[in-house]
């Protein structure tokens, strides 16, 4: 009788066994809006000598996550000179020091501003984030990366928005990725709530298959919105910009989620706001 209750005893640790190691664990994650570290943020990090600056109060929040995801709205290089823009940003190379402090894993270059000091910033931008082990996504093919078992894909868009392409886009990312997030970098500057041409736009990458939308570029919060049972975050603002003119552009919104058995299975959105010199942290 011994062995037998033995045998039971040993059957049912190893169902456990199973079933303990076959439960995926949940996935954290993190979306930011516009992170730009040159013109007065690059100043008070030099005058520093202290790259963690704009993040070191909210660096604890965003490299705890699993994956934090951003819009990197500077080229980072020496290189190039000012092409074709009002507003021309470059950011020093040490930038990457702060941004791999802050636990960035994957950061948009799909932005009105990757291409200020033309190819060869460009380029460098590219070959800083990698040296920093953070994908740059926008430019090419989807990332994809794999936390656990779980497979987190990002594709990343600004203008013109070739809705054609982005659906297409989609199709071939799906199959790769248990979470499909777009990033597009589109709307209307310091306008709250979204426009007809991004509503029309990421419903479409909605309908094509992406799981999650997140939204650049206005500088400010706009609205949030539940769309065929996926998110939708149509900007989130600002996270690192030195917009000192408005409270509105000195605020941003954080997007806090949790991935369970593949699927998104928590939304959250958290307030950030921007110091007067140019840090980061949570609001109220």
């Amino acid at each position: 009788m011994r062995w037998i209750v033995g045998v039971f005893v040993a059957f049912l640790v190893h169902i456990a066994g199973l079933a303990f190691h076959s439960a995926p664990p949940s996935v954290h994650l993190l979306f930011v809006g516009d992170i730009m570290l040159s013109r007065s943020v690059g100043d008070a990090m030099l005058r520093r000598n202290d790259f963690d600056w704009p993040f070191e109060r909210i660096a604890s929040v965003t490299a705890a996550a699993d994956l934090t995801f951003g819009n990197l709205e500077t080229p980072i290089s020496t290189r190039g000179t000012p092409h074709g823009c009002g507003y021309c940003f470059r950011a020093d190379p040490r930038v990457v020091d702060g941004l791999r402090y802050a636990g960035f894993d994957v950061l948009s270059v799909a932005n009105n501003h990757s291409h200020d000091y033309g190819s060869d910033a460009f380029a460098d931008t590219l070959q800083y984030l990698a040296s920093a082990s953070i994908d740059p996504v926008g430019y090419g093919p989807a990332v994809v990366r794999t936390v656990g078992t779980t497979r987190i894909g990002f594709l990343a868009y600004t203008y013109p928005l070739d809705e054609a392409r982005i659906t297409a886009d989609i199709a071939a990312a799906r199959p790769q990725a248990d979470v499909l997030v777009v990033s597009f970098h589109a709307g209307t500057e310091y306008e709250t709530v979204h426009n007809a041409l991004q509503e029309r736009v990421y419903h479409a990458a909605i309908d094509a298959g992406a799981d999650l939308v997140i939204g650049s570029h206005p500088h400010v919060v706009q609205d949030v919105e539940r769309y065929k049972g996926k998110w939708i975050a149509y900007s989130l603002g600002n996270f690192i910009f030195d917009q000192t003119f408005s409270p509105l552009t000195m605020h941003g919104m954080l997007v806090d989620l949790t991935v369970k058995d593949g699927h998104i299975a928590d939304f959250a959105t958290r307030s950030v706001d921007i110091s007067r010199d140019y840090q980061a942290s949570l609001g109220p």
